[in-house]
């Protein structure tokens, strides 16, 4: 197991005079799954985009270690795996031209044996040269959890994982949350109690607004 650690000092977060939320402060560690909860337009996905670095809070502190020894935000995209209904895909490409290119932004070697693992555990090994715009809603799901699992990240943020899945698809996800929940650290943001269900630990955004 990773000895991995995010920890929250005082995160507060507003749009303006529009509180999203104040004074958090947690510390989450590897070997765990947390839940971020709350309703549509809480800030769940809010505070998922600080946490990854993606956008700074108004006030407080991230931390990111590893191994006890704090992560520059410059080399934290190398430790993380994102999940999330905003994230980017090239269209444009084959499944597999993505997984390449992602590799070369993330500035490692593509590697495509654990590639080919992945689009095997997800059912999309035979669409491999097929370009993602013609990939079903879920299909397109199912290619973001291999963006994110396939440089072996220490931590994963899984927002809204089970969106646009079948039972098969949810089924494999849950099985992948909970396996990686064992060695590294998971953060699922979501109000599906299935997914909640899987968490060791749920922060609810709401008790954070006052």
């Amino acid at each position: 197991m990773t000895n991995y650690s995010l920890t929250f000092q005082d995160v507060t977060k507003t749009f303006g005079r529009r509180l999203i939320f104040k004074n958090i402060n947690q510390n989450l560690t590897s070997g765990n799954i947390y839940g971020f909860s709350g309703r549509n337009g809480s800030g769940k996905s809010t505070l998922v985009k600080i946490a990854a670095g993606i956008i700074s809070p108004t006030k407080g502190k991230v931390i990111h270690q590893n191994e006890n020894k704090e992560i520059i935000p410059e080399k934290l995209h190398n430790k993380m795996g994102f999940v999330s209904p905003y994230l980017f895909l090239y269209n444009e490409f084959t499944a597999e031209e993505n997984l390449i290119h992602i590799s070369k932004i993330r500035g490692l070697k593509y590697n495509s044996e654990n590639a080919e693992f992945l689009l095997n555990e997800f059912n999309l090994y035979d669409r491999k040269n097929d370009y993602l715009k013609g990939f079903s809603s879920g299909m397109l799901q199912r290619m973001k959890f291999i963006f994110a699992l396939l440089h072996s990240p220490n931590i994963l943020f899984f927002d809204e994982p089970t969106s646009n899945l079948d039972t098969a698809g949810k089924d494999k996800v849950y099985e992948i949350i909970e396996n990686e929940g064992k060695k590294n650290l998971v953060i699922v943001a979501t109000n599906e109690e299935s997914d909640l269900a899987l968490c060791s630990e749920i922060l609810e955004i709401e008790k954070f607004k006052n």
